[in-house]
């Protein structure tokens, strides 16, 4: 499903050139549980970004279900992230105003799903990630776990193949953050692909795979 060849990213801070990546090769196939882990500034989340199409290297091959993404157009790009990818970020990222329904429903809002289909994926991902009670409620109003699941519901949307997580616990207190994990594991279960940067020992241990970088290179890679 994704191949990385060569995969290279700098950055201009101040007047210093950063090596965000350097030669990245990794192979992730479907359905894996892989977690990416590392010291600060290894270039977990650039990785990640550039896998899930919200950043492109400066050098190297990406190839997602076996085509070459690495050249397509900004409006490719979208459309390609828009379809199979899914992301959960460390700060939920929700709209604040919005109730977490509308925050479900916003990508699919977007990509111009029927009003009657839009209900019934809701409808469905309200129930499945125990939001029923909550869905009318502001993100200001919800608890870090219910917002962090509001913000899964809303990655699945639009059934992604491949679920991308940044540091999903890292903002939450060690029980919640257990049981936004075993929704995460969920997902995996159910045929997804989930790739998971964490700074905790403990959360990346629970991955089939995990991947460590060091200076922007890959210098491990283990199975269970």
């Amino acid at each position: 499903m994704i191949r990385l060849a060569g995969i290279d990213r700098t950055f201009v801070v101040g007047d210093e050139k950063v090596r965000a990546l350097r030669e990245v090769n990794l192979q992730i196939a479907p359905g894996e549980y892989l977690s990416i882990m590392g010291p600060s500034g290894s270039g977990k989340s650039t990785l990640l970004n550039v896998i899930g199409l919200l950043d492109r290297p400066d050098a190297g091959t990406y190839e997602l279900d076996g085509g070459n993404v690495t050249a397509l157009s900004d409006d490719e790009l979208a459309r390609a992230r828009r379809e199979k990818m899914g992301f959960v970020f460390q700060f939920f990222h929700l709209v604040p105003r919005l109730t977490a329904e509308q925050n479900i429903e916003l990508p699919m809002v977007l990509a111009g799903i029927d009003p009657a289909e839009r209900r019934q994926r809701l409808d469905r991902l309200l129930a499945e990630y125990g939001l029923e009670a909550r869905a009318r409620h502001r993100p200001d109003q919800l608890s870090g776990g219910q917002c962090q699941r509001v913000a899964i519901a809303r990655a699945m949307a639009m059934g992604p193949s491949v679920i991308l997580a940044d540091e999903p616990t890292g903002n939450l207190d060690r029980h919640t953050g257990q049981e936004v994990m075993a929704v995460l594991e969920r997902v995996h279960h159910g045929g997804g692909t989930v790739l998971l940067v964490t700074h905790d020992p403990e959360i990346g241990s629970r991955a089939h795979r995990r991947v460590r970088m060091v200076d922007g290179a890959v210098v491990a890679d283990e199975r269970s």
